[in-house]
């Protein structure tokens, strides 16, 4: 068992808190926010932090790792709707109606800092700050929902790839990664669930975008090696 301090997670150090919720806060808020962010959770690779259902009670702030939220559609398919990645939050689907609208599941080993809801509500309304930077948070995600749905509803198959490894790479930069090369942690399979494409489709544009020069792709390893290309892709495209 591991002991309490252990598993104690201080926002105040942690090098993510620029991209979670401490953003802003002074030095007092941080250190009432660490009593809330009172515990962290490992999630193995493959298994669920939360299922469509389940009862509401914490938002996860993703430490480490890499997760997919998804639904289920009515022929039994799982319908990826997000990839969150550190820095980010899981559970605001759960708001609403105090149930967990979709699962989340690790990509790969993951770790989360779990915030008591209730709690966290509790503490927003002492402190201005957090509550603007969770309302930024939430807008931030209605604005990416609002980005999906231009992919599937205006784009084609090309411009929809471009665009989704354009916000990645901007993402993980964000993070300290590099700019032009990443590991995708999602298969090909989960890539054409969320753009709205088959399979075969996303691993043709794959291999049309090496031919192309616009990327360098070995199995899960892409360089992007011509990104304005990319952009003008996306920017060109028709809606």
């Amino acid at each position: 068992m591991m002991k309490l301090n252990e598993l104690k997670v201080a926002c105040s150090s942690c090098n993510l808190r620029e991209l979670c919720l401490p953003v802003g806060l002074s030095r007092p808020e941080l250190e009432k926010l660490d009593t809330l962010v009172a515990n962290r959770r490992s999630v193995k690779r493959g298994e669920a932090l939360f299922h469509a259902g389940d009862p509401f009670q914490s938002l996860y702030a993703v430490r480490t790792g890499f997760f997919k939220t998804c639904v289920s559609s009515e022929d039994g398919r799982d319908q990826v709707t997000g990839f969150q990645m550190a820095g980010e939050l899981l559970g605001l689907d759960a708001i609403s109606q105090d149930r967990h609208t979709c699962d989340a599941v690790a990509l790969e080993d993951s770790q989360v800092c779990v915030i008591p809801y209730h709690q966290l509500e509790t503490l927003s309304r002492e402190f201005n700050d957090l509550q603007r930077q969770f309302h930024k948070i939430m807008s931030r995600e209605i604005v990416r929902d609002h980005g999906v749905m231009l992919l599937l509803g205006s784009m084609r198959a090309e411009e929809r790839l471009a665009a989704f490894l354009l916000n990645l790479t901007q993402r993980l930069q964000a993070r300290g990664f590099s700019p032009s090369a990443l590991v995708l942690r999602m298969t090909r399979e989960e890539i054409g669930s969320y753009l709205g494409l088959k399979l075969e489709t996303v691993s043709r544009t794959f291999s049309k975008f090496q031919d192309e020069g616009l990327l360098e792709v070995k199995q899960r390893h892409i360089r992007i090696i011509d990104q304005d290309g990319l952009r003008r892709l996306v920017n060109g495209g028709t809606c």
